[in-house]
């Protein structure tokens, strides 16, 4: 298999990705495709379309991982369960899944189609293996059951950037980066008040504390 995409996105490297696709719509990104697919029509179609799948490689996780068990974020790291039972990026296969929604598909005269997607958990430079549109009437799942997602709480962090951050963001940044850290992006084992953590993103450097469910980024 080879790419027959990239994505760019606003991150630089891991840390501070949604764990998931479309928790956070406010973050826009865009699938460049490769020079032997830049023609309007690989995409024919594609805009009645409102969502699309991603199937891209975690090309920040290359090795494959032989571990049976991974620690879920959202158990807060301390339990294990089968990898086949999570969505962990650590697989046998490093290949990730994700659903996003179409924000506009556009011809550019050097790339060719672009589509730009809202809602994307992928790291800037990822390579995308294909895209296939989403389809109401079997990918959604009235009576499906999330197994431990079900029975488990996820509590928002209150953001408060500061003045001097906030003057360096666009009203969009803003709040693409308030949807990112309010998910709290640490790993779960780590709730130090006076650590400082720092992420790419955007092309900035963003540095923050965390202390009870308050979040400040500077």
């Amino acid at each position: 298999m080879e790419p027959i995409a990239y994505f760019h996105s606003p991150f630089g490297s891991k840390f501070g990705i949604p764990r998931q696709s479309g928790l956070v719509d406010e973050l826009v990104g865009e699938i460049v495709f490769e020079p032997k697919y830049r023609n309007i029509d690989a995409v024919r179609g594609l805009e009645d379309f409102s969502h699309l799948w991603i199937i891209w490689l975690f090309s920040a996780n290359p090795r494959q991982n032989e571990n049976l068990t991974v620690r879920p974020p959202r158990l807060g790291g301390n339990r294990r369960l089968g990898v086949f039972a999570t969505r962990s990026p650590f697989r046998p296969n490093p290949i990730g899944l994700s659903c996003v929604y179409i924000n506009k598909v556009e011809f550019d005269e050097k790339h060719g189609p672009v589509i730009s997607v809202r809602g994307a958990d992928l790291m800037d430079g990822t390579p995308i293996l294909d895209i296939k549109p989403y389809i109401r009437y079997c990918d959604c799942k009235e009576d499906a059951r999330s197994g431990f997602v079900d029975n488990t709480e996820w509590e928002k962090l209150m953001v408060v950037i500061s003045e001097e951050l906030q003057a360096k963001l666009t009203e969009e940044q803003q709040r693409a980066l308030v949807g990112v850290l309010e998910l709290d992006p640490r790993p779960r084992v780590q709730n130090d008040p006076e650590r400082v953590y720092g992420m790419p993103f955007d092309g900035m450097e963003i540095h923050f504390k965390v202390s009870g469910n308050q979040l400040i980024a500077y």
